[in-house]
């Protein structure tokens, strides 16, 4: 048996709490072999369009990210080979000139409210996960960060989520919820799906780290 990173998804609307969840496990992990990657990296890069084009940009919808990228990096990972993780910039809408490297990892949490939409991405998961919240607190959520840490009014946070992200998690997020090996309720805040989570993933960590062990000793 050949030693092989193992993605585990992190999907729900949102608010719904992934992000939380997805640092959650990883600080679980602060000396070991583990990578987070966001879904929000890999939103398409509009250049080529005017400033008044992007600003109609649904970013809740699948034909907003770039998963070819996305898969393309997943692979490479998946053969140990480094990657260099695009930087969105929301200030101009489009893909920044700025990149992440990413060394290859033994866990890759790719977090991301459709990353279960597409079939590709989903059979390159070992653990598929939905974060599951009630619709009233991921709007709470949403509200907060957008008119605290993004400086929006109130007035445009609720218009867009009327308009735009409940009907689009309706049609395209919801629905993934089938695809999902494990659901966990109210997200960041359930301590135990999260002890759940981190307990199996120490034990692929562990047993990644006896196949290594293993195929030293098979070589010397």
């Amino acid at each position: 048996m050949s030693k092989k990173p193992i993605i585990i998804g992190v999907a729900g609307g949102s608010g719904s709490g992934k992000t939380t969840v997805a640092n959650e496990i990883y600080r679980n992990f602060p000396d070991q072999s583990i990578a987070v990657i966001e879904q929000d990296a890999y939103y398409k890069a509009q250049d080529h369009k005017s400033m008044e084009e992007r600003l109609k940009t649904n970013y809740d919808h699948p034909l907003a990210f770039d998963n070819d990228l996305l898969i393309e990096h997943l692979e490479k990972l998946l053969r140990f080979e480094p990657i260099e993780k695009p930087v969105y910039d929301y200030t101009v809408h489009t893909r920044s000139d700025k990149i992440i490297p990413i060394e290859p990892k033994d866990v890759i949490i790719l977090e991301g409210i459709l990353i279960l939409e597409d079939e590709r991405l989903r059979n390159l998961m070992d653990i598929k996960v939905f974060v599951d919240t009630d619709s009233d607190l991921r709007v709470i959520r949403r509200l907060l960060r957008d008119t605290y840490e993004r400086g929006r009014s109130v007035n445009s946070v609720i218009e867009q989520y009327l308009s735009v992200v409940r009907p689009m998690h309706n049609q395209f997020v919801e629905p993934t919820k089938r695809y999902a090996d494990i659901i966990i309720p109210e997200g960041g805040q359930n301590a135990v799906a999260i002890d759940l989570m981190v307990t199996k993933i120490r034990s692929i960590l562990n047993q990644a780290s006896s196949l290594s062990e293993n195929a030293v000793l098979d070589r010397s």
